[in-house]
């Protein structure tokens, strides 16, 4: 594993637009070096690699967030064609196997410059235990996270994508050269929407937590900058 220790901005910011035009718009509009930025499969597919290229030229660190899923060699190449755009991180779902895992890391330690983080998604912080026994799983959510975080750090990711809820459990689980990143922070007050397994940011970091992927409690706040501001207050607070 690479680059697991953590710094710079630990907020990442969920850039869920429709289209690239109102995302670099908003980008425009935050502070340089005051967080990282998340593109996801909406904006990607939207926009395409031309917004990344975009977003790095304009000097910000960006985690491309497509979750690849795949045969190991068709996710080795997607990882490939990723680091290629100049990613900060990326990702790949845990839960298609060691083998798929070690393909795409053993790719990117071949990659020259800088090597992306690759970390995986371990359970989607919208599924609760009732979603996964339709699929199949009878585990509790907490208990199949840990079994595939487990996996991904034995096939040589930096970390995983996590609820907070589970972030105290994975550090004592995985160690401090495991990153753990995590979806599902509000800061208090802030509507849930989607998100089931939620916590604050402070909580979040105190837990364990590495980077904190926030969306919409900065992107549609009345003042974005403002709202980041107070997330990043409450981080430094702890020390």
């Amino acid at each position: 594993m690479k680059q697991t220790s953590i710094e710079g901005p630990r907020v990442i910011v969920a850039l869920d637009f429709p289209d690239g035009d109102t995302a670099v718009r908003f980008v425009r509009g935050l502070p340089p070096g005051s967080c990282r930025l998340k593109v996801g499969k909406e904006l990607f597919t939207s926009a395409g690699p031309e917004l990344v290229r975009q977003l790095v030229a304009l000097g910000h660190d960006v985690f491309l967030d497509l979750k690849f899923h795949d045969i190991p060699n068709t996710v080795a190449r997607a990882c490939e064609a990723a680091a290629q755009l100049g990613v900060w991180m990326m990702n790949v779902h845990a839960s298609g196997g060691r083998r798929m895992m070690e393909a795409a890391a053993e790719t990117l330690d071949k990659v020259s410059g800088r090597r992306p983080l690759l970390i995986g998604v371990t359970v989607l912080t919208s599924m609760g235990a009732e979603d996964l026994a339709e699929i199949g799983i009878s585990d509790e959510p907490a208990a199949q996270v840990e079994r595939l975080a487990a996996l991904a750090r034995a096939a040589g990711l930096d970390g995983v994508v996590c609820s907070p809820r589970e972030a105290a459990r994975l550090r004592a689980q995985s160690g401090d050269d495991f990153l753990l990143v995590t979806p599902g922070v509000r800061p208090a007050g802030a509507a849930l929407d989607d998100q089931t397994r939620v916590m604050t940011p402070a909580d979040a970091i105190r837990d364990g937590a590495g980077y904190l992927v926030i969306g919409r409690p900065v992107t549609r706040a009345p003042d974005p900058v403002q709202a980041l501001e107070a997330i990043q207050a409450e981080i430094q607070a702890l020390g």
